[in-house]
């Protein structure tokens, strides 16, 4: 059984740092992408970064590029992703999600984690 678990999420003043986890268990991942997504309140999940797990290739949002940084450790089957310079418009639910296929788009994802929520104070 696939598992995604979120970790790392909490209260942060505006210009802080977060770094959230993505421990994924239960298949192997080497042909996955493995993505971060948010959900603030009353808006869509949108896409967040993207990290293709064997060759390391990233993808970002236009808003977190230079801020956002998505990585992988192959050894502990962990996704991260480091957070800077956070500002109150990145306060949402963050989900970590995986699929053999890149995309955009919520429903193209196969597998999601439960979520952990990030708050950015001003």
């Amino acid at each position: 059984q696939v598992q995604l678990v979120e970790s790392g999420g909490g209260l942060v003043q505006a210009g802080g740092s977060l770094r959230l986890s993505c421990a994924a268990s239960g298949r192997t991942f080497s042909r996955y992408y493995m993505g971060w997504f948010r959900q603030a309140p009353g808006k869509e999940r949108e896409f967040v970064a993207a990290i293709n797990w064997s060759e390391g290739n990233t993808h970002y949002v236009d808003s977190g590029k230079g801020r956002f940084t998505i990585s992988r450790d192959n050894a502990k089957n962990t996704v991260y992703l480091q957070m800077n310079s956070l500002k109150p418009d990145d306060t949402a639910v963050y989900y970590c999600a995986a699929d053999p296929r890149l995309s955009l788009w919520v429903s193209d994802w196969r597998y999601w984690g439960q979520g952990t929520q990030v708050t950015v104070s001003s």
